[in-house]
């Protein structure tokens, strides 16, 4: 589990498909502190939660190799990542940690598009298209997750949807970056999709 808090911008390094194509591994360079970094810990890169195979020291950097399967780049922006790609990290929820956003699997469930980016003073406001099954679990007011990043819901419009990106989060993770066609990947709350999950049981 994630809470959305980005911890570090890392790099991808290198990238290189094996299993024909089906998987592929990954190197990112990161600020984490090597010691820190287990084979088969979970870090969640730009909402994706991917399992780290190896790490070392290169050039006094710390890096670290993860595998995105095919089910990954199937439904996410990880089959658009390149060398030189830069990712948001978020290491996994230890208990007694600060649950500074909200509950965040690292299960994205597809990709939203950004249709506008407005700039303001120091802010920027964002307009997404999310997936249309996506639609029913995104509600004004309530949390969601964009590229890892735990925002809150700002107006609603069918599946469209706006978020305001205050001065330090634009600072510290890759959402600065963003413009109007940019792919994100998006997780929905996992509570509203419990809730929707209970309401279609109880149906007759």
């Amino acid at each position: 589990m994630f809470t959305g808090i980005v911890t570090d911008i890392g790099e991808i390094t290198s990238l290189r498909p094996v299993a024909k194509g089906q998987l592929h591994r990954l190197r990112i360079k990161t600020a984490y502190d090597r010691s820190t970094i287990a084979d088969g810990a979970s870090i969640a890169c730009n909402g994706v939660c991917l399992t780290v195979v190896s790490s070392g020291v290169e050039g006094g950097k710390t890096w670290f190799e993860v595998d995105a399967a095919a089910e990954t780049l199937a439904m996410t922006t990880a089959r658009t990542w390149t060398e030189g790609t830069k990712l948001n990290l978020e290491r996994a929820l230890r208990i007694g940690d600060e649950l500074g956003g909200h509950m965040v699997a690292g299960h994205a469930d597809g990709i939203a598009a950004i249709r506008s980016r407005e700039n303001l003073p120091d802010m920027a406001r964002f307009t997404l298209d999310a997936p249309r099954e996506l639609a029913p679990f995104i509600a004004a007011k309530g949390s969601i997750t964009l590229d890892g990043v735990s925002l809150t819901v700002n107006v609603v419009e069918g599946a469209s949807f706006t978020v305001l990106i205050i001065p330090h989060t634009l600072r510290v993770t890759t959402l600065g970056a963003w413009d109007a066609g940019t792919p994100v990947n998006i997780e929905v709350d996992l509570m509203a999709r419990y809730a929707a999950r209970l309401a279609e049981t109880k149906k007759p």
